[in-house]
């Protein structure tokens, strides 16, 4: 079992060493996690106010149409700073309500959970090589379900509804890890500020989404 392990790590270790787009992204993501992380704390400790479901939507995709515009440049890597940099500070009110109710054990758990899908999404296509392309089509139907579910909701706030959105959200977003990280070591995706961005909106996903799966179930 352990000469397993220590393969497939090799192996990984092998292609992250050699593949200089995979390197790049992973060095860019764990940059942008840093920015996130640094402005979800001061927005958490400064107590900022939420910017609101318009300006989310509106600083996300007009940030996110940003970059990639830039991706080719060096004022990619700025724009994805500041989407990041946003994304994280819009954190900030939802964890000043965990911490305000005593569920900073629910925060690490997220963290922890959050952590720990990348890990093993990512570390699986490392290992293994496979093509992942053929999830293409399931990303996109369950894309639309998701978007029609998370409408409906915005009007029905049923509490069963969100708990299945945030779990669909986790598979989604698990999907979108294998399917980016095979796109990136198969040569379909070159552009490391591009590959780096699809990650983080993947971990950010899938971290709100144990945050609120996590919040429900102490709540009950």
């Amino acid at each position: 079992m352990d000469r397993i392990v220590a393969s497939s790590s090799s192996r990984a270790g092998s292609l992250l060493s050699t593949h200089r787009v995979l390197r790049n992204t992973y060095f860019l993501l764990a940059l942008t996690l840093g920015v996130s992380a640094i402005t979800a704390t001061a927005s958490t400790v400064l107590r900022l106010p939420a910017p609101g479901f318009l300006l989310t939507i509106v600083g996300f995709y007009g940030l996110m149409f940003l970059t990639y515009r830039t991706a080719n440049s060096p004022a990619g890597i700025l724009s994805a700073f500041a989407l990041t940099g946003f994304m994280g500070y819009t954190l900030g009110p939802l964890l000043s309500s965990l911490l305000s109710a005593g569920a900073g054990d629910i925060i690490m758990l997220a963290l922890g959970g959050t952590a720990l899908v990348f890990f093993c999404c990512s570390a699986y296509v490392l290992t293994t090589r496979k093509d992942m392309s053929f999830l293409s089509g399931m990303m996109m139907a369950g894309f639309v379900v998701l978007l029609v579910a998370v409408i409906a909701n915005l009007f029905l706030q049923i509490p069963a509804l969100s708990l299945a959105i945030s779990c669909l959200f986790i598979l989604f977003s698990a999907g979108a890890i294998l399917w980016e990280t095979s796109n990136i070591i198969h040569g379909g995706e070159t552009n490391y500020i591009r590959a780096t961005v699809s990650l983080y909106v993947s971990l950010y996903n899938v971290f709100v989404s144990l945050l609120s799966i996590l919040g429900m179930s102490s709540r009950n």
